[in-house]
């Protein structure tokens, strides 16, 4: 069973104008702070002031560090005005439904219910029987940084993705037959051009329905936000902000990498590749991003290569071990550049919002020296490490399109 609850104290904008003022990118969306500041410059009500408060200085010099004390109260003393600006406005005891569109892509429609769910359904080594199965490790220190910023503003800001199978389309089904019978509270758009609407339920007799269809679903999936309902966890709250989608609505884009190569020449590194790859030129002229399962791309400066893992490098019958992130960071990273650690500095992880040519950009710029493209994670890999109570590689899903953040801030 999953649960929903309504947010006892919604912090909403009043109009679209306002949610075009206050919405934001997700904190973890940018590659620097700077791309925060230049955001800040031009939407100076964005809601990152609140999240990067950091980067809300008059200087791009200026950039506090981020877990400076000052820091946190200027997130405190941010979210204090936004609460009596006169863009927003509080309502209590609500639900919404939120769409997503995709105006490039018709066939992009993802639509679900936002509200509060419930940490004590999270699936732990402590609670093995809970309904919400995170996909990822937890770094503890990135959690506490959620925290932290949480306790500072007294609020709940960034939502946590869920997914859930909804296999007969009933939830889906509720969802849409709300969005088509009301209009919207409010909309957007992001900064990709995609659509955001939102259907504020206020409604008691409404939001008992919604929560009746949505406790039919026997487990959720969090697709994007572990860290996020990780902070509401160890501050021992009930809730934590979130969104579940239907699991047949949400897309898994590219997460790609920029990696150092720790002074190897090109044919030393191709003579150590081979060992586990082959390697041969890319299908294509230029920057290439894979679409298939076990292609992986390479660019070491001067020429794209495609890798294909070869037999021995991997369980086939292991969910995990299967992932190309897995298999890029056990048999490349690790055999080959020794980086045994994901979360070592040498690699940069780069999201579904920057190509396959700003990557090879970035290397023929000098900034690093290989770029690696991997085909995205299929839904059915996602959900199938998440039945096998395994761990995704870490960085190796994109969830896109991404949720809005500012557009439901729960008060505490």
């Amino acid at each position: 069973m999953v649960s929903i609850s309504p947010v006892p104290a919604a912090l909403v904008p009043i109009n679209s104008a306002a949610a075009d003022a206050i919405g934001a990118l997700n904190y973890d969306e940018f590659q620097n702070d700077g791309e925060v500041w230049d955001i800040l410059q031009r939407q100076p009500k964005s809601i990152l002031k609140v999240t990067m408060p950091h980067c809300d200085v008059e200087e791009r010099d200026e950039i506090l560090d981020e877990h400076a004390p000052e820091t946190l109260k200027k997130a405190g003393d941010n979210m204090d005005d936004l609460v009596t600006d006169p863009q927003t406005r509080t309502l209590h005891s609500i639900l919404w439904v939120y769409e997503i569109t995709v105006p490039s892509d018709r066939s992009i429609r993802q639509i679900g219910l936002g509200g509060m769910g419930h940490t004590a359904e999270i699936r732990t080594p402590d609670n093995p029987g809970g309904s919400i199965i995170r996909n990822e490790g937890i770094r503890e220190s990135k959690a506490r940084g959620r925290a932290e910023l949480t306790r500072a503003t007294h609020a709940d800001i960034g939502m946590v993705n869920n997914a859930v199978d909804d296999e007969q389309g009933e939830f889906y089904s509720a969802l849409d037959l709300h969005a088509r019978n009301h209009p919207a509270s409010f909309e957007t758009r992001d900064e990709e051009g995609n659509h955001h609407r939102v259907w504020l339920v206020e409604d008691p007799s409404t939001i008992a329905t919604l929560q009746g269809i949505l406790a039919k679903e026997p487990r959720a999936y969090v697709a994007d936000g572990n860290h996020r309902s990780a902070a509401a966890a160890m501050l021992g709250y009930e809730h934590f902000l979130t969104v579940f989608f239907p699991a047949r609505t949400m897309t898994i884009a590219p997460y790609n990498r920029l990696v150092d190569s720790g002074g190897l020449s090109r044919d030393q590194l191709r003579a150590r590749l081979e060992r586990s790859f082959t390697v041969e030129a890319a299908p294509v002229v230029g920057a290439w991003q894979p679409t298939h399962t076990h292609d992986i791309g390479l660019y070491d400066g001067q020429r794209w290569f495609r890798l294909h893992p070869r037999p021995g490098t991997f369980d086939p019958n292991d969910a995990a071990q299967s992932i190309d992130a897995d298999i890029v960071q056990r048999v490349f990273f690790d055999a080959v550049l020794g980086i045994p650690d994901a979360r070592d500095e040498r690699i940069t992880y780069v999201g579904a919002n920057r190509d396959e040519k700003w990557l090879q950009g970035e290397v023929d710029a000098g900034r690093h020296d290989l770029a690696v493209t991997l085909p995205a994670v299929t839904m059915k890999q996602f959900v199938n490490i998440c039945l096998n109570n395994q761990l995704m590689p870490p960085k190796s899903t994109w969830f896109v399109p991404k949720i809005r953040t500012g557009l439901v801030i729960a008060l505490l």
